[in-house]
């Protein structure tokens, strides 16, 4: 199982070596899986631990004035370092002690003293260190003055794109999943934990299960067509999902998750759910009345049907 720090400061988290990834990491695209591939495998060869340094929050979002979408949540993001084969995640906090350090004292403090590196990986275009002063080069000479090598990993591209983590929110906001899953290597999913809410979608008919996003940003809103997975189960129970702020009863402040299972009957209170979206259906808006509301979730449900297969004749069953 990976083991996670999160301080720039303490004692070596491996003293027999490191190669290291250093990224943001946010859906771990194909690009992604491509660089922590080579790092598991540098680490084999040179018989030391494949490790990565990334951030939360990440630093395009802690500058930005504008919320950031984002791909994956932190525990998503974990599971898929430990999927790759990662052994440690130093998951730096930044904030503003660590925007201010050099890049200089960046690699001592970092590569050096906390991960021991032997060869660090990051993508061409990588800049650290306070006001992004450091680049590859000056990794590469603080790399010789210090003992590891630096490496850089060449763009991952498919059908001719580049394969990068803005190209997939661009295509998610979009509505366009068939065209993010190939970037990604998987459809795009969010996870989290089914919580109470006020049970109005049982009243009208379509009882759902919510998820709070709390403060991560998604890259999508509106109505979709989604396949569920509970627990640890695959996504292949169909639904439909609303991502959005319910501007036609009880608006809430931050986005809201919910999913209606088809033909489902049980209690989903507590359980991690995983819901794939399939295909965008049409964006949130508000309605007049309750009524109004109803109708056009009878079309949701139908279009959503339709859009995953299912036999028409079983809406409103």
């Amino acid at each position: 199982m990976i083991k996670l720090s999160r301080d720039v400061a303490g004692a070596c988290l491996t003293p027999r070596g490191s190669v290291v990834a250093i990224g943001a990491f946010d859906g771990l695209h194909r690009g992604h899986q491509a660089l922590l591939a080579q790092v598991h495998e540098r680490a084999l060869a040179l018989d030391v631990e494949p490790v990565v340094v990334s951030f939360e929050p990440l630093p395009r979002a802690y500058f930005s004035r504008d919320p950031l979408p984002r791909l994956s949540s932190v525990r998503e993001k974990l599971r898929g370092f430990d999927a790759a084969g990662v052994t440690q995640a130093l998951l730096l906090r930044f904030n503003a002690a660590l925007a201010a350090m050099s890049a200089e004292d960046f690699v001592r403090r970092v590569l050096v003293e906390r991960l021991a590196a032997r060869e660090v990986w990051v993508g061409g275009d990588f800049r650290f260190g306070h006001r992004r002063a450091g680049d590859v080069a000056m990794l590469e000479r603080l790399g010789e003055a210090f003992g590891f090598v630096a490496r850089t990993m060449a763009p991952v591209t498919l059908h001719d794109e580049r394969v990068s983590a803005t190209r997939v929110r661009e295509l998610l906001a979009a509505g366009n999943f068939a065209a993010a899953a190939p970037l990604l290597g998987r459809p795009f999913v969010i996870e989290g934990k089914v919580e109470y809410g006020k049970q109005l979608g049982r009243t009208l008919g379509y009882p759902t299960a919510n998820i709070h996003l709390r403060e991560r940003v998604s890259p999508i809103h509106g109505i979709f067509a989604v396949r569920i997975g509970l627990g640890d189960g695959e996504c292949a129970w169909p639904g439909v999902a609303s991502l959005g702020v319910r501007p036609t009863v009880n608006e809430v402040a931050e986005p809201l998750l919910e999913v209606h299972l088809f033909d489902f009957e049980g209690d989903l209170y507590g359980q991690r759910m995983a819901v794939e979206f399939v295909g965008k259906l049409r964006d949130e808006q508000k309605f007049d009345s309750l009524d109004a509301l109803t109708a056009q979730m009878e079309r949701d449900a139908a279009a959503a049907r339709a859009m995953l297969g299912m036999n028409p004749v079983l809406v409103g069953a």
